[in-house]
């Protein structure tokens, strides 16, 4: 009987790859975030980074806001948004349907707890370079 000297990692390797594929594909859907809003189009767009997004915030069309995905009402957001760090970094996902006071409503939050660095989630027009 023949003694194996070495282990043939080749197999473990391609399981691992295809694995990494599924988790990249997957993480990809994750970032879009899992409440369906129409953002509205800017003919300027800056590229965020992943990291940016720690604090997202949601008003769809109906005007039902989100707060990582999770739904809360505007009291719970205002005492929420008291307890952070004055530069925090928040993305805010608004919906083109929503009312204009929507919008204005949940800056004024912000700007009675002094955070000021917001990021607007909207779209390029396509065929825009």
């Amino acid at each position: 009987m023949k003694k194996f000297d070495e282990i043939n990692i080749i197999p473990f390797l391609d399981i691992m790859l295809v694995l990494l594929a599924i988790v990249l594909v997957t993480a990809s859907f994750i970032s879009q975030g899992k409440i369906q809003v129409n953002v509205p189009k800017a003919s300027s767009s800056v590229t965020m980074k992943a990291d940016d997004l720690a604090k997202l915030l949601t008003v769809t069309e109906t005007g039902e806001l989100y707060y990582n995905d999770k739904p809360i009402d505007k009291e719970a957001l205002a005492d929420e948004v008291a307890k952070w760090d004055k530069a925090q970094k928040v993305t805010l996902k608004v919906d083109a349907a929503t009312p204009f006071q929507e919008f204005v409503d949940i800056t004024d939050v912000f700007s009675k707890n002094d955070i000021k660095n917001v990021a607007i989630v909207t779209l390029k027009p396509q065929g825009n370079q």
